[in-house]
């Protein structure tokens, strides 16, 4: 690579970053099609994100059956899967999202606001 393309590059990266509000959490749930798990997971994760993080999130969802690229993309195996993508590390959860103490480990949440969904 040259250094003038590293160079841009590294600016697209550091204003990409930037322009993402600090501590602000992004959040993709993948679920395959208009099931009863599709919508039960969807629900859930909602009332995790307006629970927890009070307005400072997107949570996106992406129906794998629609766009099939962004499942391989995002090295999806099996649905219902969450993935945080911000604040790094990526942490993944499999499954319908019905457990909440899981939910808050595997999204490395604090445990304080104990919310009951």
């Amino acid at each position: 690579m040259k250094p003038d393309k590293t160079r841009r590059t590294t600016r697209a990266f550091e204003k990409a970053l930037s322009s993402r509000p600090a501590g602000k959490y992004l959040l993709r749930l993948y679920v395959a099609g208009a099931t009863a798990r599709s919508r039960q997971a969807i629900l859930r994760a909602r009332k995790l994100c307006e629970a927890e993080f009070t307005g400072n999130f997107e949570l996106e969802v992406i129906d794998v059956y629609q766009q099939p690229i962004l499942a391989r993309d995002g090295q999806i195996v099996a649905t219902p899967t969450l993935v945080r993508v911000f604040p790094r590390p990526v942490r993944r959860l499999i499954g319908n999202l019905s457990n909440t103490a899981r939910l808050f480990v595997g999204l490395d949440l604090d445990t304080k606001g104990n919310t009951a969904f």
